[in-house]
């Protein structure tokens, strides 16, 4: 049976225990809380964590917000359920590290439902995380691969490479011919397991992130590095602001709910560079992240 309350106290104690770990890992950081209130309903509570030792800044939200209808956002691939009042829970995140070494992520769980008089409330999970390195390591995609794996095992043996597929496909810059990243998992619309099964795949999701990045984190945290890595790491921050502002479902169904844009935009990095039509010098560890990791391919 459908039990909202669960779901969200499941995401508030997930933004406890990933907040607690990064600054446990980073005492440097500096951490900023606020609750906010959506006019028309609900609400959520935004942490950012700044001017780390590791990290440059770290974002990670809660929100449920309901309402008597669904933004367009929702509704394009899902036109019947134009009209139908909602409720929409999730944790979001982005950590944006100050050493070009370490990759930047994204993790996101979710659980929307829509309702009618009269008719079955339609529901579903999503989510899932991805990795965006600046400079690639084939033990560190080997690891974070082999996690995302693991949180699906136990769901069924097509259940990873399905989600690895559509991570690798979601995340995919069209107007640049490149994926974000090395992606990860990402599912959406998961309602057909039921609601005991789907809501335990959503907390593996959420519960084996931490497995999947924080032993990366503290391989990379203390490579030494100067101003051509954080050139770099600043030109390809540019790729994470061009998809999050022109293709993301999550930036848009926020915005378009009328939820709080600084909470909704802290997914974006502190400092950024464009360069007008850049490329890497043959041979490079830049040129061989575009040649050997921006690539789909079977890390495990």
């Amino acid at each position: 049976m459908m039990n909202i309350g669960l779901i969200k106290d499941y995401l508030l104690q997930l933004q406890e225990r990933i907040t607690s770990a990064l600054m446990a890992m980073d005492d440097k950081l500096v951490l900023i809380e606020d609750e906010w209130q959506r006019p028309e309903g609900g609400g959520g509570r935004s942490r950012v964590m700044r001017d780390g030792r590791i990290f440059e800044q770290a974002g990670i939200n809660f929100s449920h917000v309901y309402g008597a209808g669904l933004p367009a956002s929702a509704t394009a691939q899902r036109p019947e359920l134009a009209g139908r009042s909602f409720q929409a829970l999730g944790d979001s995140l982005v950590f944006h590290p100050l050493n070009p070494y370490v990759p930047t992520t994204h993790m996101n769980v979710r659980f929307f439902v829509a309702e009618k008089k009269g008719t079955e409330p339609v529901w579903w999970f999503g989510g899932g995380f991805d990795l965006t390195p600046y400079y690639g390591f084939r033990e560190d995609a080997r690891l974070w691969h082999q996690t995302a794996q693991d949180a699906c095992k136990e769901f069924g043996a097509d259940v990873y490479p399905k989600y690895k597929k559509w991570c690798d496909e979601y995340f995919y810059i069209k107007h640049r011919q490149e994926p974000r990243g090395i992606g990860g998992l990402f599912f959406d619309d998961l309602n057909e397991w039921g609601y005991e099964k789907c809501f335990a795949f959503m907390q593996s999701v959420g519960d084996h992130f931490l497995k999947a990045y924080m032993p990366i984190v503290e391989r990379r945290k203390d490579m030494p590095y100067g101003e051509r890595e954080r050139n770099f790491q600043l030109y390809r921050r540019g790729r994470y602001v061009e998809f999050n502002l022109v293709y993301d479902r999550g930036t848009l169904f926020g915005l378009q709910s009328g939820g709080r844009s600084e909470s909704i935009l802290m997914s974006l990095p502190p400092q950024v560079r464009w360069q007008y039509n850049w490329q890497p010098e043959a041979g490079t560890p830049e040129a061989e992240l575009y040649e050997k990791f921006l690539k789909p391919q079977d890390w495990v």
